[in-house]
């Protein structure tokens, strides 16, 4: 399976490419396993629906992909990926038909949080703005280090290493604003009353201001594609329908890189890993899931903000207050029968997304780990609170609950789409206590997947870390 002292990457999801595109880069050969017919993990597209309408399976919409630091150092347009940014990146919708927005500008964004804000929010994102490029490359990089940029980042854990609901009615007056950032955080899948939620809220308003939140034209799979092709292009591998159950196949192999959760760790490479070290991979800890929704449609959907037909992604929850509701009920075990929906409308902004004068929509809340309830109806209720008519121009919808999305993507445990809870413990120790997390106690081993630092999200930074640490130990 193996051929000579190529390094091998397990799992062709964004990190794995990444640590594989990382390590061709710097002249070694590599192998990349993939146990399904098709590359690319929670970065897949498919005809989810009806013929023409390609809808993203997992990730749609990419802050952290166009500001990756990673990405940005490779020739990802040569092989086929266009970001388009949608002149509105998020709308978060209110019950008086007005929505606020998150656009380029931190004055425009401002204004439509209320005025008795605007400075408020100013003064908090305007100075993370200024220091954008030193803040993502120190916040996409490995906690347990000295950060390069070490002002804005104490700047940085001054506001985020406290709860998003702390933060929120800390700095802002109005019911607006406060909506606002608490939609924002709650992507992270905490309880807004958890520690460090905040930081989660900043950085994707910073992620808006700095660089955008694209959508990918042809859709998310066009990510994977175009790692693909370049790790072709500097003389990689790439083996689909390669189920790797065990790493005995690969004990001439420098190191091996997993794309892969605790769960399948121990799994795929327990027996040759400590017995310490496997304690605190049983010890780890999953996030609450999602339950996902993609839509054919006839035509756009009818917001009543007009802030809402230009935007790539929507925000949907009244208030800070029912957002926080829902996420602490699924991270509890419970249902929230208004639950906080986010939501994409790729075809707006992409033809190729659908047919003509056809439509496509992607959206999901969050559910207890695990859960197999049909949230189908109470997303779809959250849709026409602000999108009055909504279902009438439902052509097809496609669910997945809990266990669909983990047999799609087996790194999606439980329908946990960042790779573990995101406390401050697994923040700063993903996925166990060491000062290198990508590397185990086995020095041929190492993990790269969204459950080492930075976490969830689709940047690369995970993979490309990974290979760093390779590097430094081959060295040694």
């Amino acid at each position: 399976m193996n051929s000579g002292n190529e390094l091998v990457v397990v799992g062709a999801g964004p990190n794995g490419l990444s640590a594989a595109v990382a390590l061709a880069g710097e002249g070694h050969r590599v192998v990349l396993h993939e146990a399904d017919s098709q590359i690319g993990g929670g970065t897949r597209s498919e005809e989810l629906t009806l013929p023409g309408f390609i809808h993203d399976v997992c990730s749609a919409v990419h802050p952290m992909g166009i500001a990756s630091p990673f990405f940005r150092t490779l020739p990802l347009d040569r092989h086929g990926l266009e970001w388009i940014h949608p002149p509105v990146m998020m709308a978060h919708p209110f019950d008086d038909g007005t929505a606020a927005v998150l656009v380029g500008s931190t004055e425009a964004t401002a204004n439509s949080l209320g005025h008795e804000d605007r400075r408020a929010y100013r003064k908090l994102m305007d100075p993370f703005v200024r220091r954008f490029d030193a803040l993502i490359e120190d916040a996409l990089s490995p906690p347990l280090r000295f950060p390069k940029h070490p002002f804005p980042m104490a700047r940085l854990g001054w506001f985020g290493l406290r709860p998003a609901m702390s933060l929120a009615k800390t700095l802002f007056k109005g019911s607006r604003a406060r909506a606002h950032f608490i939609g924002l955080a709650a992507h992270t899948l905490l309880p807004m009353e958890k520690v460090p939620s905040a930081s989660f809220g900043i950085m994707l308003g910073l992620a808006g201001h700095g660089a955008g939140w694209p959508i990918a034209r042809g859709g998310s799979q066009k990510i994977a594609d175009a790692l693909a092709a370049l790790l072709r292009e500097r003389g990689g591998r790439i083996e689909t329908d390669s189920r790797i159950g065990s790493l005995d196949a690969f004990d001439d192999a420098p190191a091996i890189v997993l794309d892969v959760t605790p769960r399948q760790l121990l799994s795929i490479a327990g027996e040759k890993l400590s017995a310490f070290y496997r304690a605190e991979l049983r010890r780890w800890r999953y996030a609450a899931g999602v339950f996902k929704v993609d839509w054919a449609l006839s035509e756009p959907i009818p917001w009543t903000a007009p802030e809402c037909r230009l935007a790539g992604t929507l925000h949907l929850g009244s208030d800070a207050n029912e957002i926080a509701r829902s996420s602490a009920a699924a991270a509890s075990g419970g249902v929230d029968d208004e639950p906080f929906v986010l939501l994409a409308q790729p075809s707006l902004f992409d033809s190729t997304r659908a047919p003509e004068g056809r439509h496509t929509a992607w959206g999901y809340c969050h559910v207890p780990h695990g859960s197999t309830r049909d949230m189908t109806d109470a997303i779809e209720r959250q849709i026409e609170r602000f999108a009055p008519g909504f279902r009438d121009i439902v052509l097809a919808r496609h669910t997945m609950n809990t266990a669909a999305l983990e047999n799609h993507d087996e790194n999606l445990v439980g329908g946990d789409i960042n790779g573990g809870v995101q406390d401050l413990w697994q923040f700063l120790f993903r996925p166990a206590v060491r000062l290198d997390p990508y590397s185990t106690p086995n020095p041929r081993i190492f993990m790269c997947s969204a459950s080492t630092p930075p976490g969830g999200a689709v940047h690369g930074m995970c993979g490309y870390h990974a290979a760093r640490s390779v590097m430094r130990t081959m060295k040694h």
